[in-house]
């Protein structure tokens, strides 16, 4: 983990943000991009919020970038680029929630705060047999009472690391290696054969699923319509192919034709197909259905988007997209820059 050489509290904060909903194997490369990009504070600091998107590219849940975008101006201008080094003022950067600044706090300089992530969930709701739903906020609660008890007072750091390395390795979800457990002798779910009972939660809701409906619309140039999602929206700041979600009762022609005049203000006339997108979201999942289509009258104007721009095919990588609107850039560079023969 290139995060734990070198550690300094940038690089600490940098990872943790990573971390979070990402595994480490797929953190690794995007950290060590990042890093090479915005080596310093100040470099991520004065940096245009369009090359921290580009760089967090692929990663998902992008409101972690244009938090640490805010947080590292912030840092620049009120804490004269130095990291904030008490728990009160650490938790009161953008994105910085208990467990991150638990983490920072205790990884960077530290301090005896004690992280509760999934990993420790786990070891502790195994351990003493902890059986409410450890999704609820009193769980949350009790289970941070249980890891501020049990940690190392004066080394918080290599004792959190412990805590969440045992459950990386050792205290797996489904297969448990008790054998090689240092806790297995006080685990009240080893000793009752139950280990994998633990911890428990609540069944998941039925997560929704949408369709939608994008278009790839080309000019005489041979150049590519992109929009850029409003700061406010989910995936704000990043650049699409426009359209939008279908409604009930039109086709999914239909919904790019009326998404593109609610969106840029034209009228469209949609055509061949090209492909169809499946993704999963945190809370949802989807279906990009994408058409090609062609300006039938009016110029575009950023309506319900916060800008649009004309690019080439060979330029569309220029700018940041969602993971599923760069699969149609893979289908574009392969029809157009690299046509079978």
């Amino acid at each position: 983990m290139p995060w734990r050489s070198k550690r300094t509290p940038y690089r600490v904060w940098i990872s943790e943000l990573m971390l979070q909903q990402t595994r480490v194997d797929q953190v690794i490369p995007y950290f060590n991009r990042f890093m090479k990009r915005f080596p310093t504070m100040k470099s991520l600091a004065t940096a245009s919020q369009a090359d921290v998107l580009k760089m967090w590219e692929g990663l998902g849940y992008y409101s972690r970038a244009r938090n640490l975008h805010k947080a590292a101006q912030i840092i620049a201008t009120q804490y004269k680029g130095r990291f904030p080094n008490s728990a009160e003022e650490i938790i009161k950067l953008p994105g910085i929630g208990s467990y991150t600044a638990a983490a920072i706090g205790s990884l960077a300089f530290n301090l005896d705060l004690a992280v509760l992530d999934g990993n420790v969930i786990r070891v502790l709701s195994r351990l003493f047999a902890y059986t409410k739903d450890t999704r609820s906020a009193a769980a949350k609660n009790d289970l941070q009472q249980l890891a501020d008890a049990l940690l190392v007072k004066g080394d918080a750091g290599n004792s959190n690391e412990a805590m969440m390395e045992l459950g990386a390795t050792v205290c797996l979800p489904k297969n448990p290696k008790c054998g090689n457990c240092p806790l297995s002798g006080f685990c009240l779910g080893h000793q009752s054969g139950r280990a994998t009972d633990y911890p428990v939660k609540a069944p998941k809701k039925k997560v929704p699923h949408i369709i939608v409906g994008a278009a790839v619309i080309t000019n005489r140039k041979g150049e590519v319509l992109i929009a850029q999602r409003r700061e406010k929206d989910m995936l704000g700041g990043l650049w699409e192919f426009p359209g939008g979600k279908q409604e009930t009762g039109e086709t999914i022609q239909q919904c790019i034709v009326r998404e593109l005049k609610e969106e840029l203000g034209i009228k469209i006339e949609t055509g061949d197909f090209l492909m169809t997108v499946k993704h999963a979201y945190s809370h949802f999942t989807m279906e990009m259905h994408t058409y090609f289509a062609r300006i039938k009258s009016g110029r575009p104007r950023p309506l319900h988007c916060q800008d649009y721009q004309w690019l080439e095919v060979s330029a569309l990588r220029r700018v940041p997209y969602s993971k599923a609107d760069l699969y149609i850039i893979e289908e574009l560079e392969r029809k157009y820059l690299n046509p079978k023969p």
